[in-house]
């Protein structure tokens, strides 16, 4: 039983740890195990801790994307609004703006007849004026003839303009 490695090694173990008893190394170990131990639940509260605060960032993020989401959509809703009625502001300013330059145009056009008739109407006066004239002279002589014709020409004025 002595010649054999594992008695040996047993007895060897045996001691070592009969050593270690009385040195207090079982203490240090339980010491260090314990604290190794606490250090461990440390940084696993500190790892909760941070996951719990990352949480609470990425609700706050979220919230943030879903409140600028919305936001962009208001403003986009607002321009096409805005566009829309910019739209119908200028169709409107075009149609006023085409009816008035069609009232203008009809009244030049009216004008241009009114004054197309007046000149048909003085050039008539103008052309009745002296065949009255040529007749007249030919026909009555002398200061009354003269009187006549002038009294003639200007009535026959008044009434053609």
């Amino acid at each position: 039983m002595f010649t054999e490695a594992e008695t040996w090694v047993a007895i060897a173990f045996v001691l070592l740890m009969i050593l270690f008893a009385y040195f207090g190394i079982h203490r240090t170990v339980l010491k260090a195990l314990d604290n190794r131990g606490a250090r461990i639940k440390a940084e696993l509260d500190d790892a909760r801790r941070l996951k719990e605060e990352a949480a609470k960032l990425l609700a706050e993020y979220q919230a943030r994307r879903a409140s600028a989401e919305r936001e962009a959509e208001e403003i986009i809703a607002g321009a096409r609004a805005e566009a829309e009625r910019i739209a119908a502001e200028a169709k409107t300013k075009m149609e006023d703006f085409v009816a008035r330059r069609t009232k203008t145009a009809e009244s030049k056009i009216a004008f241009a007849e009114a004054q197309a008739v007046a000149d048909v109407r003085a050039a008539a006066a103008d052309a009745a004026v002296a065949a009255a004239s040529a007749i007249l002279t030919q026909s009555v002589k002398g200061p009354v003839a003269d009187e006549l014709l002038a009294k003639g020409i200007t009535e026959v004025r008044a009434k053609l303009n």
